[in-house]
C-alpha cells in the first residue's frame, strides 16, 4: 500500500492530501529514509513522522484498504 493512503486509512493524519505535502515536505520516513508519497510499506516498516515540534514513531502491523475508526488504531503500534 502507498504510505500515503496508509497515514489516511490508519488516522494518523487526517486527509491523504495533507499525507501528500507531509511526504513532499520530507517530514515522514520509512526505516529511516525519507520517503516519497509513493513508498509501500508493509508490516513491520517503521514510520517516523514530524508534526511541528512532536515526533511520531510507529510500526506498522497491519495492512487494510479500509477501516472502521475503531479498528484503525490496530494497523500500527506507537514506539
Amino acid at each position: 500500500m502507498r504510505l500515503d493512503k496508509f497515514l489516511k486509512v490508519s488516522r494518523l493524519i487526517k486527509r491523504r492530501t495533507v499525507a501528500n505535502e507531509a511526504c513532499d515536505a520530507g517530514r515522514v520516513t520509512v526505516n529511516g529514509q525519507v520517503a516519497k508519497a509513493s513508498v509501500k510499506v508493509k508490516p513491520g516498516d517503521i514510520i517516523e513522522i514530524q508534526f511541528g515540534t512532536r515526533n511520531v514513531k510507529v510500526e506498522v502491523l497491519d495492512i487494510q484498504e479500509t477501516t472502521k475508526k475503531e479498528e484503525a488504531k490496530d494497523l500500527f503500534k506507537y514506539l
